[in-house]
């Protein structure tokens, strides 16, 4: 029986909630000997964790809990995300975990992973240094290089050899996986009306704790629920969310831009699963093929390198065109150094393209939500009566 929208938002927002991993504990336990690997924002390369058999599993921290322990790491001037994984695993809540992948996202993540290592002597713990280099054939090999050693050492922690073919398989997984998050996309930004962003972050948000088998069920049916949903379309305004691809802002948050008047038709949100934009060859070499699509199709986002100062600056108005969005609201955590550096160069591009901006920052234990729909709401409504409001 296929499962009704309500029923798919449902499963989705149990998972987001449950703050105990059970679903992914459940998987471990129904799979006797499979491990899980837990990896961190923004990148990580799941189709090598899924060809050694694991279970990926995103580590997005929580606002919902109480930070005690996790305080005692971290000095107070560092984004909230850190202090609330530490607090996480100090309460047992990621012992499931084999292994864990730490991308190199900024310092803060970099010296978690350090951490790690200390607190979990017994856990296989790789710092991923992602290809920072103008040239894409210099990187491809770097990045090859690393994704061989990951793939030798994850096999180990599994149990198995990752040989070509089970890694093929596990690219042509997510690239079905990728698919289906690019029509989710392309259909809240062609309808937004259709697919609130509340529903597809949760549905999102799921698919960082399940096996891609299921995500791809689930939202292939949430996406047949949708087209066929007749929803009236509203007098608001369309905006794109930028800067929260580490960091996540809480849901009530994302509630709140939508219900103060906007639709957001693009964002970062969860960067992970559209950092590729293009599909990963299946054929030939595998971690080549891997290390090649990374260089040469990466989305342009604060935590890699851009050789090509123009090319950022001119990044808001390529994506507000191909959104055809109104209007850009800057949204990143407090302390989140790669997305407020870029954020002026960003708005400067933005405001001089005549694209109306506004911004402000977030913590992923932020609750008190009237000052963003006030913020949100006058932004829509300049932005309905003058057009050019910035």
């Amino acid at each position: 029986m296929i499962p009704s929208r309500a029923q798919i938002v449902d499963w989705a927002a149990a998972i987001y909630e449950d703050l105990d991993f059970t679903v992914a504990r459940r998987w471990l336990a129904d799979n006797p000997g499979r491990k899980a690997t837990g990896y961190l924002p923004v990148y990580a390369p799941r189709e090598i964790v899924h060809a050694a058999g694991m279970l990926p599993v995103g580590i997005h921290g929580s606002g919902a809990i109480e930070i005690i322990r996790g305080d005692a790491y971290y000095q107070s001037y560092i984004c909230h995300l850190p202090r609330s994984i530490i607090e996480m695993a100090e309460s047992g809540r990621l012992d499931f975990l084999a292994a864990a992948l730490f991308p190199s996202t900024c310092d803060v993540i970099r010296n978690l992973s350090g951490m790690w290592q200390i607190m979990f002597p017994d856990m296989y713990v790789r710092y991923l240094d992602l290809p920072q280099v103008a040239d894409p054939k210099l990187g491809a090999r770097f990045w090859q290089r690393e994704l061989d050693v990951i793939r030798e050492e994850l096999g180990q922690v599994a149990g198995v050899s990752i040989d070509d073919r089970r890694l093929r398989a596990s690219i042509a997984m997510y690239n079905e996986v990728r698919g289906v998050v690019s029509q989710l996309y392309d259909m809240r930004s062609r309808q937004p009306w259709k697919v609130p962003t509340e529903e597809l972050y949760l549905l999102m948000r799921a698919g960082e704790v399940v096996p891609p088998e299921i995500f791809l069920a689930k939202t292939r049916a949430y996406l047949q629920a949708a087209e066929s949903t007749a929803e009236r379309v509203k007098d608001r305004t369309r905006v794109i969310i930028v800067g929260s691809f580490c960091e996540q802002p809480p849901l009530g948050l994302i509630k709140t831009i939508e219900r103060a008047g906007c639709y957001i038709v693009d964002d970062d949100f969860l960067a992970g699963n559209r950092f590729l934009t293009a599909d990963v060859p299946v054929a030939g070499d595998p971690t080549a093929n891997l290390a090649q699509t990374f260089t040469a199709s990466a989305v342009k986002t604060s935590v890699l390198y851009e050789p090509d100062p123009d090319g950022k600056k001119n990044l808001m108005q390529q994506r507000a065109s191909a959104a055809g969005a109104d209007g850009i609201i800057f949204c990143a955590a407090s302390f989140c150094d790669p997305a407020l550096l870029d954020r002026p160069m960003l708005r400067d591009g933005a405001e001089q393209a005549g694209i109306p901006c506004i911004a402000f920052k977030f913590a992923e234990n932020s609750g008190q939500f009237q000052q963003f729909r006030e913020q949100a709401g006058t932004f829509s409504d300049s932005i309905k009566l003058w057009g050019d409001a910035s």
